[in-house]
């Protein structure tokens, strides 16, 4: 075989192990369950799916069973106290058990999303929001450092808040995708 063949082969083989890995890699790093609850409660409470899909591998990486050390609990991270305020306005049954179920835990955190859409019209804002609280996102528009406008964020002062939200954006683009 001439030497533009191998090398061709050698080329060929390469790219389909690198394909191979960044697929591979996809899957590990944006996994994807709940589909249909998640399009459900999308569709329900007008949320783009990508974004509830990449909220929920940000906060637990799909692991219904996630308790954070504040006390979040479930595939959204949802505290307690939220749920069971969130649970009141949606007038449905609460208890702290059932954010474990992956169902209820999406309807819930979904409906949160939703109501922040209408406090912040900004995603990014609304992202804060759902991570920091809605009364220290507030306290921030107030503050010229952060809030040039007072609707939107030109800078997120927690670095854990930053990093959520840029976890969460770079997830948008590969959930649009796997949520088809």
């Amino acid at each position: 075989m001439k030497k533009a063949g191998v090398i061709s082969i050698i080329f060929v083989t390469i790219a389909i192990v690198g394909i191979y890995l960044f697929l591979c890699l996809s899957y590990i790093l944006y996994p994807i369950k709940y589909k249909d609850t998640i399009l459900l409660y999308s569709s329900k409470y007008n949320i783009k799916s990508n974004l509830i899909a990449s909220l929920i591998n940000a906060e637990s990486s799909f692991n219904s069973d996630a308790v954070s050390k504040k006390g979040a609990i479930g595939l959204m991270q949802i505290m307690p106290s939220t749920a069971q305020w969130l649970a009141g306005k949606l007038e449905i049954e609460y208890s702290e058990d059932l954010l474990f179920d992956p169902d209820y835990n999406i309807k819930i955190g979904t409906f949160y999303l939703a109501y922040l859409s209408t406090k912040f019209s900004d995603t990014k804002t609304m992202l804060c929001a759902y991570n920091a609280g809605e009364g220290v996102v507030l306290k921030w528009l107030e503050d010229e450092e952060y809030s040039k406008d007072g609707e939107t964020l030109d800078k997120i002062p927690y670095t854990e808040t930053q990093a959520y939200v840029k976890k969460v954006e770079k997830g948008l683009k590969i959930y649009e995708k796997k949520l088809r």
